[in-house]
């Protein structure tokens, strides 16, 4: 187990700035015509495949280094660039992990490559959760699959949302319930291959930031894919049943949910690594431009009231990166989330997020409130980072339980 450090090693160091040069040269040129445009940026995924960053291999590297820091370190370099263009890059790793996860290594070998394609032939893939019913409240999911014995077929139907490449995804993974009476333990995730009759895609929703990455609702209708395609195998899911209706039974059911609490604690990091790097993008826009903005004969770094809201900024930013790494590290280092660490970090550092892009359009004036400049870009998108992947409150809320102990509402 490696200790913790701030200390970089020298391959951290030159993977780091290989990651910001392709951030700073591809991604960021490009970022504001494909906000505009509101589509997938099929070519800069491309360029990404080319050298190696849309890839298996590569985030397999990164979630395999010892100390962490790997996965963090790419997220903020990958959304420090432009959060669209990186969420359509990362966005095929949320349903990757997924099957690495929970599927068999047959499954693994053969759905993983179709959900990257090739260099010359990039795909993409989907992870599909939400339902218009069921976001935070996952318990009240509705979409359903039904076993077909005598075809040893799966049947699914219902409507999934929020899905980044929903639609578009050449691999669907599907999570849906199979034992209504088990609540949340009574789901399971589904491999839904590519050209499958009865999905299709419904509304693409038009956003308020991260307008790159493509969001959509996912619509199953007698969706039908071989028995093969239950990521685990039937075998692994009846037991995992048995077991959670025998816990039921013996009011042990508490202690289940916990444990998938946990693995929900684990994830979170990487997206508060997202929103350190949008936070730190536009910090250093601001940075430059009270810098060189002139009024009233000097620079308007020289006022206290612009500098100290920089020196505040950058004081938030780097405490945010902290409490990422340090639950990074605890995950890598399988040391328990006693106090809720992973929420901690994703918490504190999309609000970061958002408070430190308010505070560069106010730096920047008038100009920060037009699209000449970036931190109106950066600070339509670090509103999500408060709302995916358990929302500030839900945090908060799991903080708490965990603090206290105690089942507050």
């Amino acid at each position: 187990m490696a200790e913790f450090t701030m200390d970089l090693s020298d391959d951290q160091k030159q993977v780091r700035d290989w990651i910001h040069g392709f951030a700073a040269d591809v991604i960021r040129p490009a970022a504001a015509e494909w906000d505009e445009r509101e589509e997938t940026p099929w070519p800069v995924i491309q360029e990404a495949a080319k050298v190696g960053i849309y890839s298996l291999d590569f985030y397999a590297q990164q979630f395999f280094d010892p100390t962490g820091l790997g996965i963090p370190m790419a997220m903020e370099e990958l959304f420090w660039g432009d959060a669209g263009i990186a969420l359509s890059i990362v966005g095929t790793g949320l349903a990757a992990i997924g099957v690495v996860a929970n599927g068999t290594e047959e499954q693994i070998g053969t759905w993983i490559p179709q959900m990257y394609g090739t260099p010359d032939d990039v795909k993409v893939a989907a992870f599909c959760s939400s339902e218009p019913d069921a976001g935070s409240d996952v318990g009240s999911m509705r979409t359903r699959a039904v076993y077909d014995q005598a075809k040893d077929e799966w049947v699914l139907n219902g409507t999934k949302t929020w899905a980044t490449n929903g639609g578009i995804a050449n691999v669907h993974i599907v999570v849906a319930v199979v034992d209504p009476e088990l609540g949340t333990k009574g789901h399971a995730s589904f491999i839904v291959p590519p050209n499958t009759p009865g999905l299709s895609q419904g509304q693409k929703f038009k956003k308020h930031g991260i307008r790159a990455s493509h969001t959509a609702e996912v619509v199953l209708e007698d969706v039908r894919i071989p028995g093969s395609c239950l990521l685990g195998g039937k075998e692994k899911l009846d037991e995992r049943l048995a077991r959670a209706h025998e816990r039921a039974r013996s009011g042990g059911g508490e202690r289940v949910k916990n444990a998938a609490m946990a693995t929900f604690e684990a994830s979170r990091p990487a997206v508060g690594a997202m929103a350190v790097g949008t936070a730190r993008a536009a910090y250093e826009v601001a940075l430059d431009y009270a810098k060189t903005r002139t009024q009233f004969g000097r620079p308007i770094i020289d006022n206290q009231g612009v500098a100290f809201q920089l020196a505040d900024m950058r004081t938030s930013i780097d405490a945010a990166r902290l409490l990422v790494w340090r639950a990074s590290w605890m995950a890598v280092a399988g040391k328990p989330f006693t106090s809720a660490e992973g929420s901690m970090s994703k918490l504190f550092a999309s609000e970061v997020a958002k408070k430190v892009t308010a505070q560069a359009v106010q730096i920047l004036g008038g100009n920060g409130f037009t699209r000449e400049y970036p931190v109106e870009r950066m600070h339509r998108d670090s509103a999500i980072y408060t709302i995916f992947e358990g929302t500030s409150e839900i945090q908060r809320l799991v903080i708490a339980r965990t603090l206290s102990d105690m089942p507050i509402r």
